[in-house]
């Protein structure tokens, strides 16, 4: 008989395990000696714990699924239950029982990941489920179809919920898109109808633009031109295809009319220069009657150069205003000599003056004999009121003896 602190062989050829529970029998033996069978049957342990080894390191060290890993477990522990092997099978259990708790500790925090990750697919995907349907009322249609695309393959890339949660999300998802594919589809229809109607009216207005490009009427014309660019802006944009096309013709219409008419303006504006120059010339000759010192040949020398002004014709608008100043001024001074002359020389004019300045000269001198009293009685209130009402009397007498003057008395 051979044994071992694991095992022994008695005479028939039985291999015995020791265990906790007692001996068991690991197998028979007929081939060879006792030691020969003990060996044989501790390298069949030797194999189990090989197994076990790699048993622990697949569950530590990878994603072995739990339902896998309880396979090789219990199918360990059913050759270790065998006792086909002789050594420490009692340790290999506990190994197997401290795997089961690994694996099932595995499981657990698998299923606590998986729990968390569908929490988190499920608040993703109801966030693109409420960000889809804000997109849906938008009228961005380039950057909100460009989002709902995006949303739609950020979904593909989220687990799937449970069968209803996810069936519900995904139905609010996609209404929301179909509800802003159909009002795009609106808005884009709405928007082909109005530029075929701005095309139509684009049309009208081309057709009427072509028409007065040969007009020679050139001021009411060009302001009919300036209406029809108005309605033009106010059509609206027609189709792409026709837009440049409309605009090439409407644009070109208007360059022959302006085309023809700055050509006629050119010619113009080169004889309204000279126009300019010879008017010039005859403000500066009616210049040189200032000062007027002879009003009668002031008076016709001026009529004479009036008559040849007027039958020069226009000068440039923007000029305008500065040279008809100067001939104006030279006709206001002859105006104001006239004036004066009149008074000069109008006896009852002179009368008038003569008798108020009488008036304000007998009021001043009332004025000052009554200061004299007011002062001589120590009353220097009066006297102060009476010479502020002497200023007043005194400044209106100067401005009457100021106006004697101008008739030469």
């Amino acid at each position: 008989m051979s044994s071992d602190p694991w095992g022994r062989v008695d005479d028939a050829g039985t291999v015995y395990v020791r265990t906790a529970e007692g001996e068991k029998v690991a197998g028979s033996w007929q081939a060879g000696s006792p030691d020969e069978a003990l060996a044989y049957f501790k390298r069949k342990y030797d194999g189990l714990v090989v197994e076990i080894d790699l048993l622990e390191r697949r569950v530590n060290t990878t994603d072995l699924p739990a339902k896998d890993a309880e396979n090789a477990i219990g199918h360990l522990r059913e050759q270790i239950d065998a006792h086909h092997a002789v050594g420490d099978l009692d340790a290999l259990r506990k190994r197997l029982d401290g795997l089961t708790e690994t694996v099932e500790k595995r499981r657990e925090e698998r299923r606590a990941r998986k729990a968390r990750q569908s929490e988190e697919a499920r608040q993703r995907k109801e966030e693109l489920v409420a960000e889809a349907e804000q997109l849906a009322r938008s009228d961005q249609w380039r950057a909100a179809g460009e989002r709902l695309r995006a949303l739609v393959d950020i979904w593909k890339g989220l687990p799937r919920l449970d069968r209803k949660s996810d069936d519900e999300l995904w139905h609010r998802f996609s209404h929301a898109r179909s509800a802003f594919s159909k009002r795009r589809k609106a808005h884009f229809a709405q928007l082909d109808a109005q530029r075929e109607e701005a095309r139509q009216r684009k049309e009208k207005l081309v057709a009427e633009a072509e028409a007065l490009s040969d007009s020679r009427d050139w001021g009411p014309t060009a302001a009919r031109y300036r209406e029809l660019m108005q309605e033009w802006k106010a059509a609206g944009r027609a189709q792409r295809e026709h837009e440049e096309d409309l605009w090439a013709r409407f644009r070109g219409a208007q360059d022959v009319f302006f085309q023809a008419r700055a050509e006629v303006f050119a010619e113009r504006d080169s004889e309204q220069r000279e126009n300019l120059a010879r008017k010039e010339e005859l403000a500066a000759e009616a210049e040189k009657l200032l000062p007027v010192t002879d009003l009668k040949a002031a008076r016709s020398a001026f009529r004479a150069l009036n008559e040849r002004w007027d039958a020069i014709g226009h000068v440039p608008r923007d000029a305008r205003p500065r040279v008809e100043g100067r001939m104006h001024a030279v006709e206001r001074a002859i105006q104001e000599a006239e004036e004066a002359e009149w008074r000069r020389t109008n006896p009852e004019a002179r009368a008038r003056a003569t008798g108020l300045a009488g008036q304000l000269q007998d009021a001043v001198d009332k004025l000052r004999a009554q200061i004299d009293q007011a002062r001589a009685a120590g009353n220097a209130a009066k006297a102060a009121k009476l010479e502020r009402e002497l200023e007043g009397r005194q400044a209106l007498l100067d401005q009457a003896l100021k106006g004697l003057q101008e008739f030469g008395g």
